[in-house]
């Protein structure tokens, strides 16, 4: 398992409304090697977005193992799951979720206000060097509306970055952006990847997942192919 990023055997997610059980994932089977990308994709309503939010420990599953860089994620409690997603999983958005009144340096630093190994002092120059990693570091004092799609993009991914997560999940990334800056985008995705971390993104588009090393369909809360 050392060489696993992601292990999950017979998944399963139920979400009940009233009466009502409504099966998300039936059952998923899935190994991740550090260092791959995996462009998730699927119809609405295939437990896509249930597996990703499995996966970055924002939900948990009812029943199966789900093992992150080792790890029993079944077996944790609430403060271990927090840690483990501060810490080891980065989040990007298709929205950005970037705070208006808030300058591109400032939407960076919020993960480190969650992280209790990193030292307050070293905020600044955390969320600096993040900036730089994506190429915005002339656009550090910018607040999201002095900047392009792309760059909001940016911010938000070196937001992600700001704790030196091992895993990397994406939600449409490219889907409030044109062909040429989701292009751009992409080829941050993979320079990131050849840091060793490793890429899960959910998109639609066949052009964005040409991008991956691994293409998963889903199809009625089970990976298809």
């Amino acid at each position: 398992m050392a060489q696993c990023a992601i292990q999950m055997t017979d998944l399963t997610k139920d979400y009940i409304i009233g009466d009502i059980v409504i099966p998300a994932l039936r059952g998923i089977n899935l190994t991740v090697t550090k260092g791959e990308i995996i462009a998730i994709m699927g119809s609405s309503g295939s437990g896509k977005s249930t597996l990703m939010n499995i996966i970055g420990c924002l939900d948990k599953a009812n029943s199966g193992e789900y093992f992150l860089d080792g790890i029993s994620v079944m077996s944790l409690n609430k403060n271990e799951t927090a840690d483990i997603r501060n810490t080891r999983i980065g989040f990007v958005f298709q929205s950005f979720n970037l705070l208006s009144r808030s300058s591109a340096l400032e939407n960076v630093e919020l993960p480190l206000i969650y992280n209790r190994n990193k030292n307050k002092i070293d905020y600044k120059e955390i969320a600096f060097n993040a900036l730089k990693r994506v190429g915005l570091e002339d656009r550090v004092y910018h607040k999201p509306q002095q900047l392009s799609g792309g760059q909001q993009q940016r911010v938000a991914i070196a937001r992600a970055l700001v704790n030196n997560p091992s895993i990397l999940l994406a939600d449409e990334p490219t889907g409030n952006l044109d062909s040429i800056t989701s292009t751009d985008i992409m080829k941050l995705f993979l320079d990131l990847n050849k840091q060793n971390i490793t890429i899960l993104l959910v998109t639609h588009d066949p052009q964005i997942a040409k991008y991956a090393s691994r293409v998963l369909y889903m199809i009625d809360g089970l990976i298809a192919s």
